[in-house]
């Protein structure tokens, strides 16, 4: 059995027997956090209290605000007539009502985004006054459905402003994390996002490492560009998955999620996992502040292989996921990004059963907790009210409430 360090055991007994294999804190002196900068771990808002509201949209980034995100995280693409959106993909299909627009039918198409072959209506085919027709859903069907088509898509500018309202009327500054959503893919259309986002964030005030803005991307040439063009701001290499082989716990890959577009573009058939080498972590240093990966390279889980050699579904529903596996042993993934001078941030973080190790006993919290005290210096999640609740009780729990 895994035991729990001392220093959570209190915190995390609601669980039981959950078995998390925390690395340990005991020893720490009191208050000390194992942070790269010693300070409480990021909560930024995936999307905007996107477990609760249409992601991307104003009210749902206003409601992360209000539930106390540190930042809140968008993803940038752009419209036909070159304005910043915060949409999670270009094929307007998987999070907008727009099959539900009989006066853009005709827009229909199929493409290929990142290498991956789509079907639908994408943002590269409409201005802006067009997308503000469109109303936002949910893309998750186990979450809330009623708000579906009540809000709008947000621009770049909304979010910006909406940042800088709410920071002068809470007191607290309350940062951006904005991504160059499948940068090689708008280039390719004359579409290019960097120069624009740059342009808004100067125009904003916002350039340098003190800024609060930590820019993101999945693509490594989109970041160089912008460290290309003089930008101080920080900067953070997403590392993708695609899935986990539940029979072995290995990170497996799979178009889009296997390696940087750039990468396939130039014929580089590396895949993500070589970014969280010692070697790939050191060549990112030299154009990044940070990485952003999959939280599944920091702690992987694993099911139970049956005697028909298949993953056996053990809790009874039906069908095969995170709930029917046990995690694993962490790997040493934030300490050898920490040796590099490297702060690590996780994603993605969630409340559903479905998505969280049998250890946890459908308790989210209890992830949280063994992330934290693995010494994670962020992460992006769905529910901001309980990525703060558990950090407040990590906090408490090594003596460094805030």
């Amino acid at each position: 059995m895994i035991t729990l360090p001392r220093c959570l055991r209190s915190v995390v007994s609601a669980a039981g027997a959950a078995t998390l294999l925390l690395a340990a804190c005991a020893s720490a002196p009191t208050g000390a956090l194992k942070t790269l900068d010693g300070k409480p771990p990021l909560v930024a808002a995936h999307r905007g209290a996107s477990g609760y509201l249409p992601e991307e949209t104003i009210e749902a980034y206003t409601k992360a605000i209000e539930l106390g995100a540190d930042f809140i995280e968008l993803d940038l693409i752009s419209t036909k007539d070159r304005v910043l959106i915060a949409r999670h993909d270009p094929n307007l299909a998987i999070n907008t009502d727009v099959a539900r627009h009989p006066e853009f039918a005709a827009r229909k198409r199929t493409t290929k985004v990142d290498g991956e072959e789509q079907t639908g209506w994408f943002s590269d085919d409409f201005t802006l006054a067009e997308i503000k027709t469109l109303g936002a859903i949910s893309t998750d069907a186990e979450r809330p459905q009623e708000f579906n088509g009540r809000f709008r898509v947000a621009t770049f500018a909304e979010v910006i402003e909406l940042a800088k309202r709410k920071s002068k009327e809470t007191g607290r500054t309350i940062g951006i994390y904005p991504e160059t959503k499948n940068p090689s893919y708008f280039a390719a259309l004359g579409l290019p996002l960097e120069d624009r986002m740059l342009a808004m964030l100067t125009e904003a005030g916002w350039t340098g490492p003190e800024s609060p803005v930590l820019l993101q991307s999945f693509e490594p040439g989109s970041l160089k560009y912008m460290r290309s063009k003089g930008s101080k701001l920080r900067m953070v290499q997403l590392i993708d998955g695609d899935s986990v082989d539940l029979k072995t716990g290995a990170v497996t890959f799979g178009v889009p999620s296997d390696r940087p577009y750039d990468w396939t573009l130039a014929g580089d058939k590396r895949n993500f996992d070589v970014m969280v080498t010692p070697a790939g972590l050191a060549e990112i240093k030299t154009y990044a502040d940070g990485i952003g990966p999959w939280k599944r390279y920091i702690v992987s889980v694993k099911g139970t292989v049956g005697a028909d050699g298949k993953v056996m579904d053990l809790n009874g529903d039906g069908k095969i996921n995170d709930a029917d596996a046990t995690t694993l042993a962490p790997t040493t993934l934030i300490a050898d990004a920490h040796r590099a001078g490297l702060f690590v941030h996780a994603f993605t973080f969630r409340n559903e059963n479905r998505r969280l190790a049998a250890d946890y006993r459908g308790d989210p919290k209890q992830e949280y907790l063994q992330y934290y005290a693995l010494g994670l210096d962020g992460l992006f999640t769905d529910f901001t009210d309980t990525a703060l609740a558990a950090r407040a009780e990590y906090l408490r729990s090594v003596g460094a409430a805030r």
